[in-house]
């Protein structure tokens, strides 16, 4: 019989292929968050899909209002706009929603609590992601160790990341080998008709199919 997980699905491809090799092992509990982000209502419509498509047995969908009204970062606030990608560089993106990982952790882990979740899956990405730093190994483990400490004595719940070391090239590759839906997923930061092709979140996907050697089933402007 297999155990529930409680997966973190934005509703993109890397939450897409978590949600798949989760489901290898596990029950699935979707959990979608909002935060006001300029693509919200796209990204939870591609959520519903990927729930549907692997028969979640638990949706929840909830909103962070306050990270929009906190603001610093051009994915939420209107008066910054989403620059053009570029891939070369090092730092922090101005996309980068303020500690936006933990919040979401933090729902997560509770609901995982109420309902009997022994693991909750997020398709987080260190060493080809966009330089966020909650996307990292040392933030899991930290965020783990959290968990141990401020949950109930008999509540075991551990976060897995199991794309976090693969490029995405690795996830495109691992989602068509486990058969997931990437046609209904969404990645584009700016567009929710069809997907910029210029953002950062849509650089790095196009890239990682051309180096799969596949072609993205999503349309582009």
């Amino acid at each position: 019989m297999k155990t529930l997980a409680v997966v973190l699905a934005s509703g993109g491809m890397d939450s897409c292929v978590t949600a798949a090799i989760a489901s290898q092992s596990h029950e699935l509990a979707f959990l979608h968050v909002g935060y006001g982000q300029k693509t919200e209502e796209r990204e939870e419509r591609a959520f519903h899909e990927l729930a549907d498509f692997y028969q979640a047995k638990h949706v929840l969908i909830t909103h962070m209002d306050h990270l929009k009204a906190i603001g610093g970062s051009s994915l939420t606030s209107p008066d910054m706009q989403i620059e053009d990608a570029d891939l070369e560089f090092k730092g922090v993106p101005a996309t980068y929603v303020p500690f936006r990982n933990a919040h979401l952790l933090c729902i997560a882990t509770s609901w995982a609590e109420v309902i009997g979740a022994g693991k909750i899956f997020i398709g987080v990405i260190e060493e080809d992601s966009s330089g966020y730093p909650d996307c990292t190994q040392s933030f899991i483990q930290t965020f783990n160790a959290a968990i141990a400490s401020g949950t109930k004595p008999d509540t075991k719940i551990s976060i897995e990341a199991p794309l976090i070391h693969l490029t995405k090239s690795e996830i495109i590759l691992k989602g068509k080998t486990l058969g997931a839906p990437l046609n209904l997923t969404w990645s584009c930061y700016r567009s929710s008709t069809k997907a910029c092709g210029q953002c950062d979140s849509c650089a790095l996907r196009l890239r990682g199919f051309q180096q799969a050697g596949c072609v993205d089933p999503i349309p582009y402007e």
